[in-house]
């Protein structure tokens, strides 16, 4: 199927399956009911807000079986799944040797598309390990500041079928999709989309580290104008040679270093495009300044130029891009700047849940004050603590894996003090930042990159940065 074709399905009577309740099964049991199709939804849990969700879309006519979401219903004839639903769940397993075809949330949207009469708006699509939120932000900023009618969807939080089905009509949808959803999603053909890196993750869901890069590699099928890469993880261009994408789709790198032909990339703090121009041999547009990005942190500045490469893979004007990047604000609690005491910087990355996130914030500091540590989700750390050593002041550790990372530094940077924190109480987190405050020198950087995840101590990274940013507001306070 083209890119630009939408898919027509006749769903008046057609007997559809919806796997889990919650933010994507919802909106599809009812979008598929509303379209005539028998729709049962299947749950594993029953708990009294599954109920009361149950309850709702019963009231419409929509069959839903709570506690059971591991059988298959008779005469099933497509399966529509919530992504993070592993594939060798019983449901899925049962599905194959009938022969019925599993669906994820984004490609139901994808196959919805224009179904209201409007024509359907070209996906621009991000993925990789790390960054996706960020860039698919960017990249909206970018469009909505070249007048376009935007908006970014799909991992990030709005749903896709809201999207696509909603009373906003849309030019172009800058869409964040994770590694889970392009697994569901067989047909979807962007016009252009970028893997912005590979690091193991989520290797429990997928099996292996080739399967999740398989997964990843999906949202390069069927491009058709660019296949954006980067230059500096030979395996995301590894994925693009790999991919079945239209005649005349283009592969175009971004780097952090001087680009060649076909690349964007910074030169003498200037972020360069040599690819969307008339003469790429010879020639080079200025796009917008490094200090037009916040923060200006290296990853950061990678993450504006895939953003950058998507929008003039769309026929956005420079300007435009200068302009977006300018307007962007980061979400919270990535790489975010809280204050400033005694000429310490104390920077908020709790979003950094794994190595490489880590790896990328702790590049963005010459010298710093480490707070570590949560759930190490089967990580290992001594190539992070290598790479970092020689930036370290110290290191403050909390949580219930403290221990791997106090391993690893005791390994590769012995003389770095460590404070090792034996408590996983959410008040540990105060005496953190006082423990890292009587660590830090002027000019150093505290910084909450803990490489872990954060349910040990927290309800989630949000909650952990937010506790960080109280105990530092409040050591403000008590010095002003």
């Amino acid at each position: 199927m083209g890119s630009q074709e939408v898919s027509t399905v006749d769903w008046q009577g057609k007997h559809v399956t919806v796997a889990g309740l919650g933010v994507s099964g919802i909106p599809a049991a009812r979008a598929l009911h509303e379209r005539g199709a028998l729709v049962t939804v299947v749950n594993d849990g029953g708990d009294e807000r599954a109920r009361a969700q149950a309850a709702e879309l019963e009231a419409l006519g929509i069959t839903v079986r709570l506690g059971d979401g591991a059988t298959l219903p008779p005469s099933t004839e497509l399966v529509v799944t919530a992504p993070g639903w592993q594939p060798d769940k019983p449901l899925f397993l049962a599905a194959a040797e009938a022969g019925v075809p599993v669906w994820g949330d984004v490609e139901l949207a994808w196959r919805l598309r224009g179904d209201n009469g409007r024509k359907a708006a070209p996906w621009l699509a991000v993925t990789g390990t790390n960054g996706k939120t960020t860039t698919v932000r960017m990249l909206a900023s970018i469009l909505e500041a070249a007048g376009l009618r935007t908006a970014a969807v799909g991992n990030i939080g709005v749903s896709l079928l809201d999207a696509v089905l909603g009373d906003t009509e849309y030019d172009v949808l800058a869409v964040e999709l994770s590694s889970y959803q392009l697994h569901w999603a067989p047909s979807l053909r962007a016009h252009s989309a970028a893997v912005l890196n590979l690091a193991p993750d989520h290797l429990d869901w997928h099996g292996s580290m080739e399967a999740y890069a398989a997964d990843k590699g999906r949202v390069y099928e069927g491009n058709t104008v660019a296949c954006v890469y980067n230059v500096a993880d030979p395996a995301t261009e590894d994925l693009v040679r790999e991919a079945d994408v239209e005649e005349g789709c283009r592969a175009i790198g971004f780097t952090l270093g001087a680009p060649g032909p076909s690349q964007l990339g910074v030169v003498d703090g200037i972020l360069v495009d040599r690819a969307f121009v008339a003469n790429r041999q010879k020639q080079a547009q200025e796009l917008a300044e490094v200090s037009d990005v916040d923060p200006p942190a290296p990853h950061n500045i990678a993450n504006a130029l895939a953003a950058a490469a998507l929008a003039r893979a769309f026929g956005v004007e420079p300007a435009a891009v200068r302009d977006g990047l300018r307007a962007f604000r980061p979400d919270a609690h990535r790489i975010e700047h809280v204050a400033d005491i005694g000429e310490v910087a104390y920077v908020d990355d709790s979003k950094a849940t794994n190595t490489h996130a880590t790896e990328a914030s702790l590049a963005a500091y010459d010298s710093i004050v480490w707070i570590a540590g949560g759930l190490a989700k089967g990580a290992t750390f001594d190539e992070l603590v290598i790479g970092a050593a020689k930036r370290l002041r110290g290191v403050v550790l909390m949580g219930a894996d403290r221990a791997l990372i106090h391993e690893a530094l005791t390994r590769h940077a012995p003389e770095v003090p460590v404070v090792d924190l034996d408590r996983t109480d959410t008040g540990a987190m105060s005496e953190a930042v006082a423990r890292a405050a009587e660590l830090a020198r002027p000019g150093d950087t505290v910084l909450l990159a803990p490489a872990c995840a954060s349910m040990d101590m927290f309800t989630n990274y949000n909650k952990r940065g937010e506790a960080f940013a109280d105990a530092v507001r409040a050591r403000a306070d008590e010095r002003a």
